[in-house]
């Protein structure tokens, strides 16, 4: 598969993610809940639809399935993420306020998303 395609698709299924991520922190917070649950429901909520669309989609081929090895990888992946993220924005949360959390944390999830494009493209998908 192209590189150039994989990387599309990846982005545009990212972008899904990361509206249906943003959008329950940024709700949730908004509600009251602190950031650090928040931001887990949150990537919990994108997770979901990511790992099965990139599955399908992005990093398919004829011999490939989303099976129990590749979401047993992706968990360790995104457990490892989800850590760094709610911990980099509780952090900017005591330093800077919430409104400073909704606004770093697209840019958290963006370097974050690289490191999941590779780690998908050549260790999650990989049979």
């Amino acid at each position: 598969m192209s590189l150039t395609r994989q990387g599309r698709d990846y982005l545009a299924i990212g972008l899904l993610q990361w509206l249906i991520d943003w959008g329950v922190v940024v709700g949730l917070t908004h509600l009251g809940l602190p950031v650090a649950p928040s931001n887990v429901v949150g990537r919990i909520s994108g997770a979901l639809i990511g790992f099965w669309l990139n599955g399908k989609l992005t990093f398919a081929n004829d011999c490939n399935t989303v099976g129990a090895t590749q979401f047993q990888r992706f968990m360790l992946m995104w457990v490892s993420t989800t850590l760094f993220s709610t911990w980099a924005l509780t952090q900017i949360d005591d330093v800077l306020g919430l409104r400073w959390v909704w606004v770093a944390k697209p840019a958290i999830e963006l370097a974050l998303g690289a490191v999941g494009f590779v780690l998908s493209r050549y260790w999650i998908y990989k049979r």
